[in-house]
């Protein structure tokens, strides 16, 4: 029996070594979780229990625990590292056979898909739509797609203006006061705009603000020097939107006649100007000529809600535009969230992907497959997945990678404590060996 017992020592002890060994291999691994070799005693019985007297059998391996806490983060500068502070694991695919990680040593294949350092399985996330908004619940194959980015054509301006309330009035019955563009005495203030075409052409909005009373302005838009429909606007004479300011100088309305001009005439009264008829083009040698573009479908609103008539300088902030050229990406960034943003040439910033995580009820459950790599099993559980920050998951840090947990101290000491428990259980086999020699012996 002693050798049995001796010789059970002599196993748990060289599993002890065992995992130690692994565990300080891995010291320098990405994501690595250290291990724990956990031990039960064994004894005899029966049906009616062990009894008082009973002598232990000797010591099994009960458990090897990986041990899932924190790892230090430390900065890489590389944008597809990522690090997860906090619960949470990166799901990856390999032809839809799901694996989860802590390493985050990310790279993309030649087709732009995310995948862990061999190329093997790709990282798992959440999708956007056509307007680039996040569609969370199904997982896909996260990919940065190097593509251009297609144009969009203005549909909106906005900013906010205000007209000096003391400005001089131009009377414009008088001839000389007629609205010309080229004449700066026959408008009180002009603002340029950027806007763009269906193919991404950027033309230039200018906007003329003539004070013509005490409290109205009008408001003359042109599009590259020409009327919208590219008329010259020496020629054909532009359309003016009236404003009217009550006394406290706050826009009370905007009113645009209706063009073509109808009998009697009508006009719209809105807080906004309608473009309708914008026709893209461009002047070349001093002939206009249009460019085979379109204006967008939904015609050009200006906001023009903000505008007021207050006793200072006539100004306006930073105009806001929904349009855009053609844009290479420039730059990715990965957020707390996991959000993957792109930025590109045109100055958009647009999301490509949120990154998942997942999560278990037991995670000692799961079960290692090398690859500092994990499967789900029975007692695990089945996993959750959501986005980073969200209920107990963690976040992800970008530009950084999460090291081993392996305390190296600690895997030296129960080195030696290994060390020493198997010099001490190949001791008792020598002892009951001497003892049984003895026995032999007296025989």
């Amino acid at each position: 029996m002693s050798f049995n017992i001796g010789l059970s020592g002599l196993y748990a002890a060289n599993k002890q070594l065992d995992v130690t060994g692994n565990n300080i291999a891995n010291v320098a691994t990405t994501g690595f979780k250290s291990s724990r070799a956990e031990f039960e005693d064994v004894y005899s019985a029966t049906r009616l229990g062990t009894g008082s007297k009973t002598v232990g059998n000797g010591v099994r391996l009960s458990n090897v625990s990986q041990q899932f806490g924190q790892g230090d983060i430390s900065n890489t500068g590389n944008v597809l590292d990522m690090g997860i502070q906090g619960n949470g694991f990166f799901v990856l695919s390999n032809n839809g056979s799901l694996t989860y990680s802590r390493a985050g040593t990310f790279k993309t294949d030649k087709e732009g898909y995310v995948t862990n350092s061999d190329g093997t399985a790709r990282l798992q996330g959440y999708g956007v739509d056509s307007n680039g908004k996040i569609v969370n619940g199904v997982l896909t194959d996260l990919r940065i797609d190097t593509s251009n980015l297609a144009p969009k054509s203005t549909s909106t301006v906005s900013s906010t203006i205000n007209l000096n309330s003391t400005s001089a009035v131009i009377d414009q019955t008088v001839a000389a006061n007629k609205f010309d563009p080229s004449k700066t005495e026959t408008f009180t203030k002009s603002f340029s705009t950027p806007i763009f075409d269906t193919q991404g052409n950027q033309h230039t909005m200018d906007q003329y603000m003539v004070k013509t009373g005490a409290n109205t302005w009008d408001t003359y838009t042109l599009i590259d020097g020409r009327n919208p429909d590219g008329s010259d606007p020496t020629v054909t004479a532009p359309v003016a939107s009236t404003m009217s300011f009550d006394s406290t100088g706050k826009l009370t309305s905007v009113s645009t006649p209706v063009t073509p001009p109808t009998t009697p005439p009508t006009s719209v009264i809105s807080s906004d100007l309608k473009i309708t008829n914008w026709t893209p083009g461009s002047v070349t040698n001093g002939v206009w000529t249009a460019n085979g573009a379109a204006a967008d479908p939904a015609g050009l609103t200006i906001a023009m809600a903000s505008t007021t008539q207050f006793n200072a300088d006539t100004a306006r902030s930073i105009p806001a535009q929904n349009g855009y050229a053609t844009g290479q990406i420039t730059n990715l960034t990965i957020d707390g969230s996991g959000v993957l943003l792109a930025n590109f040439s045109n100055n958009q910033t647009k999301p490509i992907g949120q990154i998942s995580l997942a999560s278990f009820t037991n995670e000692q459950g799961l079960q290692p497959v090398g690859g500092t790599s994990w499967k789900e099993t029975y007692a695990s559980g089945i996993p959750g997945y959501d986005a980073p920050e969200t209920g107990t998951l963690g976040s992800v840090v970008s530009n950084s990678l999460e090291e081993s947990n392996v305390n190296l101290t600690n895997e030296l000491v129960d080195l030696i404590k290994a060390q020493s428990n198997y010099q001490a259980n190949a001791k008792t086999i020598s002892t009951q060996s001497t003892i049984m020699q003895t026995i032999i012996q007296m025989a």
